[in-house]
């Protein structure tokens, strides 16, 4: 959390307020907040029960006296000219502006990482959130930054564990105020190894109470129409999958190990080979 304070304090433009939501963190959250509290007044923190990240966003909406929105979860950054970069396109006109990113890693010496999707101006439209996220992209929630007036109507689904970022997007696309995309990366987002080997039963079933959730967020057309792209999508996915796998079993590899198996299987030994290429652990060059 102190890099993600420190990025706010460092921002060119100063006319900002920071609320710091402990949504029931039983680390040393406290301590640390309370430290920029003092060293900063423009930093203001909030103790709250445990309800989750959409839970913690909505309180913070509820307590903003700003005209603009800026998210910022405890382990991301802001590059220093996130807020006054956004504030410059907006002069003339309201939008809602929409970054660039990268990614960075800690456990790779926080080495930045290029953008896991290309955003574009293209891209940033109600059909294409619905239809195409987690395809093709996904928008982190820092990249945003919004004119407070959206959130008088607009919150964040608390029963939600999984994809309330998605389900956020979908609302605010539906809003008659267009999007503006700025092509810098002032957003950063860290990338946690634990992050990468999610369970799978887990997913499948958040993803089904988020499908559930939807129904109630978009027209009933609408509904009908985002399933039917989903399981074009899979078709497409599975038949790309299945070309894959036919190409690997013609490969010179793949007949050499089939040729293996049967010499082990053959002589007794596929079990005890199995288990010791189960322990086998890469060799590092």
């Amino acid at each position: 959390m102190p890099i993600s304070l420190a990025s706010v304090l460092l921002q060119t433009h100063a006319n900002w307020e920071c609320i710091i939501i402990n949504d029931g963190a039983t680390d040393n959250t406290k301590e640390i907040a309370e430290e920029w509290c003092q060293k900063d007044n423009r930093f203001t923190y909030v103790e709250k029960d445990n309800g989750g990240l959409s839970s913690a966003r909505n309180s913070g909406l509820d307590l903003a006296k700003g005209d603009y929105i800026q998210f910022l979860d405890a382990d991301d950054i802001l590059v220093n000219t996130k807020l006054s970069d956004s504030l410059e396109l907006l002069k003339d006109n309201e939008f809602i502006i929409i970054s660039n990113f990268a990614s960075f890693e800690d456990f790779k010496g926080g080495q930045l990482i290029p953008p896991y999707c290309k955003l574009t101006q293209e891209k940033l439209n109600f059909s294409s959130i619905l239809h195409k996220w987690d395809i093709t992209f996904t928008i982190p929630i820092h990249c945003g930054f919004f004119p407070k007036v959206l959130f008088e109507t607009i919150r964040f689904n608390e029963t939600l564990k999984a994809k309330e970022d998605w389900l956020f997007w979908i609302q605010i696309a539906q809003k008659n105020i267009a999007f503006l995309y700025l092509d810098k990366m002032l957003a950063l987002y860290r990338k946690h190894p634990a992050s990468m080997t999610k369970n799978k039963g887990h997913m499948f079933s958040n993803r089904i109470t988020f499908f559930d959730a939807l129904e109630n967020y978009i027209p009933s057309e609408e509904y009908k129409s985002f399933f039917l792209h989903r399981l074009q999508d899979n078709y497409e996915y599975i038949h790309q999958l299945k070309k894959q796998n036919s190409d690997l079993k013609k490969s010179n590899t793949y007949q050499f190990g089939l040729l293996c198996k049967k010499v082990l299987k053959r002589i007794r030994l596929l079990p005890i080979a199995k288990r010791v290429f189960k322990n086998l652990v890469p060799l590092k060059r």
